[in-house]
């Protein structure tokens, strides 16, 4: 439902009039629109908001209304007692809205409890406060006293800021507002040379106002005379550098009428696009100025046709000569003419690289040019002609050392201040094969496992070449050995293209240990260069050697041992001997018991292979004869070799001959000879007694040397030592027994006095036929046998073990 209701004013300026329109649709905002006169005074009523929506002072008071302005300012005021609407602020329409129509000030009423918003506008009526005004108090009007009457003459109109009724003008078709002068008579400058009245401009308000303006009208006279220069010709001379707007010329000419017609303008007559854009001249002064700067390489003469009129149409003509002096705004420029991006380093000194000239478009001392190099580089500038160059190599060229050159040529000339240009030449040098491989190392140490399958890859060669292309690529190849000497090329490989070092056959430690080989690296190049290291393949020890019994003979029986019943703990019983043909730690030995009928009664040194009793024999080890199984390994314990020992406890020797004699030849001897074998035994066991008793002072002596010199050297005890002896392959006799003497060698350490001494390693043969050695007849043995005993007393000992 709409209402729309109206509320009447007094019509008296100082009383607002208001109209109201009310739209109200359930509880959605309502809307007034209100009018008030522009310029009403502060406190002027404009209408009751409260009456308008339907509420009571109290009301507004405990909704806490509140007017929102639209803009920044507020032009109005909400009486919370009353309820009326009144002005806040006078309001000038004109300078809130201008010429807009109509002119509005917009706000909104908030009520609270609830929340309401109500939209109000306020139109700006507008009064006659404004009088019509000319922009300029005096008008002037030249006017030739040989105007014909009935001209029309354009006026200045009077602006008003009034809208409506207010302003009263007469308007053109298109709605500007115009006024006109028309003569009436003919001037005459002789009887009155000037003429006054005023305008006066009026609205259409109630009551109206006006404005005034004075018109002077200045007669002119006729003109009868022309400009006169005070030249005609005008020279000049302008610096090249000269900034836009500098003064080049003033220029002067005079007229003999007055007014207008001795008034004189002066203007450039475009004969020359160039000097129109080059030069301009103020029109009352004649003062001529640069447009922009001058540049003497491209007009050094300017031409300027001047032309002065008075205010009549007459003129005159002179004609202005600028000539332009040169100054050194202009760098030299390089002009490559001819260029060899890539040279040879082989080239020769004086070989030329590049052809160029040098260019100045300045003239005199500003134009003379000098050339030079930056920076030290194996070229020099060479003058062929004027301002004609060549850049040429002054000394040999080195690839590898620098591949590349920026050559920067530099042109000054004699100016001043003077000025330089660079040009940048590229040059790249092409390789010659002039540098031979170079191996990283002099020497290459490469290490292998004995026994290691064919093709596996022990390292890598590796070769440089500075040179460039084919000339850089390097192969490489084994140098063939003289003839005589170890055929190493059947047993490693070098690939051709990376270095590789490859094994060609499994090798065996035990005969071939290391090999030296020459590798020769050659690069692409024609021809080629190349260069040679040494190859050294060191083969690795490996665990692949059993064991080898010497001492009991692995191939015979049982071998029998005498043991007294009262041997007390520690006897001596029997010692077995064992070698081992690799090296290091793969031929350290040490023995065990593997199985013993008795084990509590005997034990083995882990390191010297004596089988002594572990305690006192007693009565009750009844058992006339025992059998132990001794066994020596390496400290790995890959690999093992064992021997049997049969000990016989006797309280005599008749009874070990016969327990033995019944043990270990299953009653196959004769008997007639059982006598002569008791002998044997009993010769035998005397010198086994007198070796022993030797031995254990030679033992004593060197243990006591040792530690005498251990605790002078201060030096930590080895854990073991090895040495070089000779054993002879017949050494053990076809009994089983071993022969008399057989040589050890031997090392005592601090830690050796509980252990006496101990046997480490037979002595190897120094020497061994190929055929032994399983080579060809061409090929060399290689071992190293050198004694490892260090801080330690070594000693040789000959003893007849005991049987």
């Amino acid at each position: 439902m709409r209402t729309t209701r109206k509320i009447g004013r007094s019509q008296n300026p100082e009383e607002a009039v208001a109209l109201i329109l009310l739209c109200v649709s359930g509880m959605r905002t309502e809307t007034a629109q209100y009018s008030v006169t522009e310029e009403a005074e502060r406190g002027s009523f404009v209408a009751n908001i409260a009456k308008d929506l339907g509420l009571t002072g109290e009301d507004l008071l405990v909704r806490q209304a509140r007017l929102v302005p639209e803009g920044e300012k507020q032009y109005f005021q909400l009486n919370h007692h009353t309820g009326d609407l009144v002005v806040r602020e006078q309001m000038d329409r004109e300078e809130l809205c201008g010429q807009s129509e109509p002119c509005l000030v917009r706000f909104e009423v908030l009520l609270e409890n609830p929340l309401q918003s109500f939209r109000a506008e306020v139109r700006l009526t507008d009064i006659n406060d404004h009088a019509p005004v000319f922009l300029n108090k005096e008008i002037a009007l030249k006017i030739s006293e040989s105007t014909m009457p009935g001209t029309r003459f354009l006026l200045e109109s009077a602006q008003d800021p009034d809208v409506g009724n207010n302003i009263y003008t007469r308007q053109r078709s298109d709605g500007r507002r115009y006024a006109e002068l028309v003569l009436d008579r003919a001037l005459d400058r002789e009887q009155q040379a000037e003429i006054a009245f005023s305008i006066t401009a009026v609205d259409g308000g109630t009551p109206p106002r006006s404005g005034t303006a004075l018109i002077r009208v200045l007669v002119l006279d006729i003109n009868d005379n022309i400009p006169v220069f005070t030249r005609s010709l005008y020279k000049v001379s302008v610096m090249e550098n000269s900034s836009q707007d500098t003064i080049v010329m003033v220029v002067s000419a005079s007229d003999l009428d007055s007014g207008t017609n001795g008034e004189i303008s002066y203007s450039i007559v475009q004969n020359s696009e160039e000097n129109f854009e080059t030069f301009k001249i103020n029109a009352e002064t004649g003062q001529i100025r640069l447009k922009k700067p001058l540049d003497y390489e491209e007009t050094k003469t300017y031409e300027i046709d001047i032309q002065a009129s008075d205010g009549g149409g007459l003129s005159a003509h002179c004609k202005v000569e600028v000539q332009v002096k040169d100054v050194n705004d202009n760098a030299p420029e390089v002009i490559i003419t001819s260029l060899t991006s890539t040279l040879s380093e082989a080239a020769p000194p004086n070989t030329v690289v590049a052809l160029f000239n040098v260019r100045d478009r300045d003239s005199g001392d500003n134009g003379r040019t000098t050339c030079e190099l930056i920076g030290e580089q194996p070229f020099r500038i060479t003058l062929l002609a004027a301002d004609a160059y060549a850049l040429v190599t002054s000394e040999a060229l080195d690839r590898e050392q620098v591949a590349e050159y920026n050559v920067t040529v530099r042109a000054r000339d004699e100016g001043t201040p003077a000025l330089s240009a660079s040009k940048t030449l590229f040059l790249r040098l092409l390789d010659v094969n002039d540098n031979a491989p170079t191996f990283t190392q002099a020497i290459y140490t490469m290490m292998m496992s004995e026994n290691e399958p064919a093709g596996r890859s022990l390292g890598r060669l590796s070769a440089t070449d500075p040179d460039a292309g084919e000339n850089a690529r390097v192969r490489y190849a084994l140098v063939p050995p003289p003839p005589g000497t170890l055929a190493v090329a059947s047993l490693v490989s070098v690939d051709a293209e990376s270095g590789t070092v490859r094994s060609l056959r499994p090798l065996d430690y035990e005969k071939v240990r290391s090999f030296e080989v020459t590798v020769r690296a050659a690069d692409g190049g024609s021809p080629p260069l190349s260069a040679q290291a040494v190859l050294r393949v060191v083969v690795r020890d490996e665990n692949d050697n059993a064991p080898v019994l010497l001492h009991p003979p692995p191939d015979s029986s049982a071998a029998g041992e005498l043991v007294p019943r009262w041997a007390p703990s520690g006897y001596l019983v029997a010692k077995v001997v064992a070698v081992d043909a690799d090296a290091g730690q793969n031929a350290w030995l040490s023995y065990e018991l593997a199985k013993a009928t008795e084990p509590g009664l005997f034990r083995v040194g882990l390191h010297s292979g004596e089988v002594r009793t572990a305690r006192a024999v007693t009565e009750r080890d009844a058992a006339p004869a025992e059998a132990h199984r001794a066994g020596a390994g390496p400290r790995a314990a890959i690999a093992l070799c064992h021997c049997t020992l049969a000990v016989a406890l006797v309280d005599g020797f008749s009874d070990a001959f016969h327990q033995l004699d019944q043990d270990a030849e299953s009653g196959q001897q004769p008997k007639v000879a059982e006598e002569e074998i008791i002998t044997t035994y009993l010769i035998a066991s005397l010198g086994c007694i007198s070796s022993l008793f030797l031995l254990s002072i030679l033992v004593l002596t060197a243990n006591t040397l040792c530690k005498a010199r251990v605790r002078a050297e201060l030096s930590p005890p080895s854990p073991s030592c090895y040495a070089d002896g000779d054993f002879a392959s017949d050494g053990v006799g076809g009994t089983g027994t071993l022969s008399s003497p057989f040589r050890y060698e031997m090392c005592l350490t601090s830690g050796s006095g509980r252990s006496e001494f101990q046997f480490l390693r037979p002595v190897l043969p120094r020497q061994h036929s190929n055929a032994e050695a399983g080579l060809d007849k061409d090929e060399e043995p290689l071992y190293d046998s050198q004694p490892a005993c260090d801080g330690e007393a070594h000693a040789e000992s000959t003893a007849t073990p005991p049987l």
